[in-house]
């Protein structure tokens, strides 16, 4: 089991690798083409989608080898959630890179799924036996569904992202590009998140509170400097720092206290990192970015944004409300309960039913569907990460 362990370790960190050199290689596809060489750019290309290629089977090796070692689909915790949720998207831009042969959606799709196995590796990766709740098949049938149609929805949020980059005038300041900015920027903030946190464990940090609970005193340990630290906790490490404030009353989900803390570094990380490179690039992100988008076709992505929706919904659909119902049956003998996962899985149906329908028969085109691809995305990541590690429920296990 441990040489498994160590295989599947070995195999997702060298996904990881080759996705950034892939990414590189995506990038020298983007030269001006009146100036550019053909062949070398599409030679650039075929060595990019090739060790894409190469990076999901590294995965895929991951992805089985850690399964034959805990005897179960590797999704049952936040680690192979996201873990997975990283190569779905993967998977979902490769079809649809050999779909259309645009180069630009790689070097967009391939640094978010880096972003995403990198927040994955963040949470405890040890493959633990599964509590009694979750010994079904429907569940792995219910999580892989749900995960592989936000895949498919994430490569809709990256070809709107390119498409609002591309189309809206940067050369003044009003909403949309204040909008786009923000969303560059909450993009910043997960790198922040990754920097910070891979930069304490690296410290071996480590802060240890004593805090009353349910009529007991329980201890909490932080892995960053607590700003915000437990209500009513008690320091014991006397060489770490004291909580500037207590996190607030209604945040009961599990270790939320030390989520919150998490959360305040990752901003200021983000907001530092975003700050330098404002000043390096004398720019908004989005004017600085947007030159090298001038061959997109806009069509085309929007084209593609749309697509990922039309099957990702109806996957969306199978996975995150049948299939989950099924498993809810099975699980606490109920198809239906009103837990904030199962809530904000309604919403993001509803939303994304909604996108398809304002595209179909409002003829939402073009800016109007990107931004509802782009908010349909944060509504995924904020099911993913607020109700999963915040909010108290019956998913708080993951």
């Amino acid at each position: 089991m441990n040489d498994l362990t160590s295989i599947s370790s070995t195999a997702l960190y060298t996904a990881f690798v080759v996705y950034l050199i892939a990414t590189i290689f995506f990038g020298a596809t983007i030269r001006d083409k009146r100036t550019a060489d053909m062949t070398k750019k599409g030679f650039a290309g075929t060595i990019a989608i090739s060790l894409t290629i190469i990076g999901f089977l590294a995965q895929l090796v991951y992805f089985f080898t850690r399964w034959a070692a805990g005897g179960h689909a590797p999704v049952s915790n936040m680690f192979e959630f996201v873990t997975f949720l990283g190569m779905s998207l993967v998977l979902a831009f490769i079809i649809i890179y050999f779909i259309y042969r645009l180069s630009i959606l790689g070097l967009f799709a391939l640094p978010i799924s880096m972003l995403i196995i990198a927040y994955a590796s963040m949470f405890p990766s040890e493959i633990s036996p599964l509590v009694p709740s979750l010994q079904s098949h429907w569940l792995f049938i219910h999580v892989i569904t749900v995960s592989l149609s936000q895949g498919v929805l994430a490569v809709s949020f990256v070809a709107g992202l390119i498409y609002l980059i591309k189309q809206i005038d940067q050369t003044i300041f009003n909403k949309k590009t204040l909008w786009l900015e923000i969303i560059l920027y909450s993009l910043i903030v997960a790198l922040g998140f990754i920097i910070t946190t891979t930069t304490f464990n690296a410290m071996d940090y480590n802060a240890s509170f004593e805090v009353p609970k349910d009529g007991r005193v329980v201890q909490m340990d932080y892995h960053l400097p607590a700003i915000a630290g437990p209500k009513g906790g008690e320091l014991l490490t006397e060489d770490k720092m004291s909580p500037l404030f207590n996190a607030p009353d209604w945040m009961q989900g599990k270790d939320a206290p030390k989520k919150l803390n998490t959360l305040i570094w990752s901003f200021l990380t983000g907001s530092i990192l975003y700050g330098l490179i404002r000043l390096v690039l004398r720019k908004r992100i989005g004017a600085w970015v947007q030159p090298f988008l001038k061959n997109v076709k806009p069509h085309l992505v929007d084209e593609i944004m749309y697509r990922s929706v039309a099957i990702g919904f109806p996957l969306f659909t199978l996975g995150g409300l049948i299939f989950a119902a099924i498993w809810a049956q099975i699980a606490w003998d109920r198809f239906w309960g009103w837990d904030p996962k199962e809530v904000w899985a309604l919403i993001t149906w509803f939303f994304y039913a909604a996108f398809l329908h304002l595209r179909l028969s409002r003829g939402w085109h073009g800016e109007k569907s990107a931004w509802l691809a782009v908010i349909g995305f944060a509504i995924i990541m904020f099911n993913i990460i607020v109700v999963n590690l915040i909010l108290a429920g019956l998913h708080s296990y993951a």
